[in-house]
């Protein structure tokens, strides 16, 4: 009677019928790449797909939709994307994951934070240790030199992760909120590998 009233859609693309339809879950099925951005983020970065199609589409469904569900399934994307990176020796097996720091507003907002939950729904010890202080502001329409001025000593950490650790994003744009996240934790002694996030804008 649910899938009446409000039918299930594809957190990809948006079609009637299953939480992914098959032409989505081909398009997730893909390796992680290298990429580069406009600020330098100090470890290399691999990411999940493109912003565009159905990864562009999980996200939103994740941040926007308030789709919960698909969390569960990003989060064992993610997890595929990481055995793939220690098989091809990119990251060091079993490495430990810290979200992206997000406003504690925008979390709430989502029924909680969407990185973290991908993170601990792909199986791996996860370190919710990366906060932004309030006097953040939303980065979404910010340039990439506002969008560094924004987070300069706005990401506070509560604990250094022990052991290897790979930082994890939704989208990387600009590279300056993984950029923000690694400088803290590399300063604070923390061994920061990698970062991987969903898409790369």
């Amino acid at each position: 009677m649910l899938e009446l009233i409000l039918p299930r859609r594809c957190a990809g693309c948006g079609e009637a019928g299953l939480m992914l339809c098959a032409r989505c879950v081909r398009q997730l099925a893909g390796v992680p790449f290298r990429v580069t951005s406009p600020v330098d983020t100090l470890v290399p970065v691999f990411s999940m797909g493109p912003y565009a199609g159905a990864h562009r589409g999980i996200v939103l469904a994740m941040k926007e939709r308030g789709n919960l569900a698909v969390r569960a399934y990003a989060g064992s994307l993610l997890d595929a994307a990481l055995a793939h990176l220690e098989a091809r020796g990119e990251i060091p097996e079993g490495a430990g994951l810290v979200p992206a720091p997000t406003r504690a507003a925008s979390a709430r907002a989502r029924g909680g934070d969407p990185v973290e939950a991908v993170c601990r729904n792909a199986g791996r010890t996860t370190h919710a240790v990366l906060r932004l202080s309030h006097a953040a502001r939303d980065q979404s329409e910010l340039s990439a030199a506002d969008r560094r001025a924004n987070l300069a000593g706005r990401v506070q950490c509560t604990g250094v992760p022990p052991g290897s650790v790979v930082v994890v994003d939704d989208v990387v744009t600009t590279g300056s909120t993984l950029h923000a996240s690694v400088a803290k934790l590399l300063a604070l002694g923390a061994d920061v590998r990698a970062c991987v996030t969903l898409c790369a804008a």
